[in-house]
């Protein structure tokens, strides 16, 4: 990979933004970047890069600075999570779940919970995972089925959960549990550590890529949980949970973008260099077109996820259109991609260059936190209202 920083033209509302992007660009260019493909390939956790996150306060951005946040708004929060992506997705997409983690507690949990419990989630060293999905609840996650019953002053959690990015790495974990009736209505939140007796790790996925990120069941053995850690009222985890999938759906945006500008910087380096009858490659009208196509869907991509987030500042409804970000960032990340490889030809399907590696990484970003074909139903749902059958 090219050992230089994309340098995006970006338009940040302060100069404390500014700065702290510059500061971003840094640790990407000098912590992350250099290491990024080797440890992909060997499927290292880079656990080190998110305490150095953590110690810069990256990794509770967009919460408040009294529980330990940076005070900063999403639009600030979202560039910054395209920065670190573009260096290496399980990174950017790590501090996106981690934030995630966070969401529940920060946004439902009482004020003692909070003081409790946010300034090491934020600013303390710590990591957090998001447990949702289950082996046979995807896409439809108010069927789950891990329980949690009520015992004197504990919970009692059973169940399995699924596809959980940071499984048997995170300090701690906001699980979604039955605690009542079928369907949505009946499902809590819970914060669980990470060291709770009862709740084990499965083997990690063997996945395409973001090899570097851990992505495990989790199984839950009597894991007992006092009153104190659930987060929000009984029955409203599935509230909970939509609220922060809204705002992890552009995070997933963000990083789209970053790994498709990662993409295109690196396809354009290689046409300006790479020369065929006596011509770089970066003079041929065919090849600049599909240049110009791919900078395209990056701007109006990261255009698309800024829009949201300024609806998310500003306190408006944003669920539409976070769902139109994830949908277009992550299908704009596979496209540009894959128009990246093409770019450097035999050479791009080579391991020797990382646009191989940023192609296969895409993919994921289709599928988590609800999938493109999910996303549609969401937007489709606030244009014309639930389907009458």
């Amino acid at each position: 990979m090219t050992d230089r920083a994309p340098q995006v033209d970006r338009q940040l509302p302060t100069e404390e933004s500014r700065d702290l992007l510059a500061l971003v660009r840094e640790i990407a260019q000098r912590e992350i970047r250099p290491r990024a493909a080797e440890d992909e390939d060997a499927g290292r956790f880079p656990r080190e890069i998110f305490r150095l996150l953590s110690e810069s306060g990256l990794l509770g951005l967009p919460y408040a600075g009294e529980s330990g946040g940076g005070d900063q708004p999403y639009e600030v929060y979202l560039q910054v999570l395209e920065e670190l992506a573009a260096a290496r997705l399980t990174v950017g997409l790590g501090v996106s779940v981690h934030s995630l983690a966070c969401h529940g507690l920060a946004g439902y949990g009482t004020k003692e919970q909070q003081a409790a419990h946010l300034p090491a989630m934020l600013g303390g060293g710590l990591l957090g995972a998001y447990c949702l999905s289950e082996p046979g609840a995807g896409s439809d996650a108010a069927s789950l089925t891990t329980r949690a019953v009520r015992d004197g002053d504990d919970w009692i959690i059973d169940g399995t959960k699924a596809w959980i990015t940071h499984g048997g790495v995170a300090d701690f974990y906001t699980v979604l549990a039955r605690t009542g009736v079928d369907g949505p209505k009946g499902i809590t939140a819970f914060l669980v550590p990470g060291d709770a007796e009862g709740l084990t790790a499965a083997i990690p996925e063997k996945k395409m890529g973001m090899k570097g990120s851990p992505t495990a069941q989790l199984h839950f053995d009597g894991v007992r949980v006092p009153d104190t850690r659930r987060i929000g009222k009984e029955g409203q985890g599935f509230t909970i949970a939509l609220a922060a999938l809204d705002a992890g759906r552009l995070g997933i945006a963000a990083c789209a973008i970053g790994v498709a500008q990662a993409a295109l910087d690196e396809a354009v380096l290689y046409a300006l260099d790479r020369k065929q009858f006596g011509h770089p490659i970066a003079d041929f009208q065919g090849l600049r077109f599909m240049l110009a196509d791919m900078a395209t869907k990056i701007e109006a991509g990261r255009a698309l996820y800024l829009a949201a987030a300024r609806l998310r500042d500003a306190g408006k409804p944003f669920s539409r259109q976070a769902a139109m970000a994830k949908l277009f960032c992550t299908d704009a990340a596979m496209a540009v991609t894959t128009d990246a490889v093409q770019v450097l030809g035999g050479y791009g399907y080579t391991a020797d260059f990382p646009v191989e590696r940023l192609m296969r990484e895409a993919k994921v970003l289709q599928i988590v936190e609800g999938t493109n074909q999910i996303q549609r139903m969401v937007i489709a749902r606030h244009l014309a209202g639930p389907e009458s059958r």
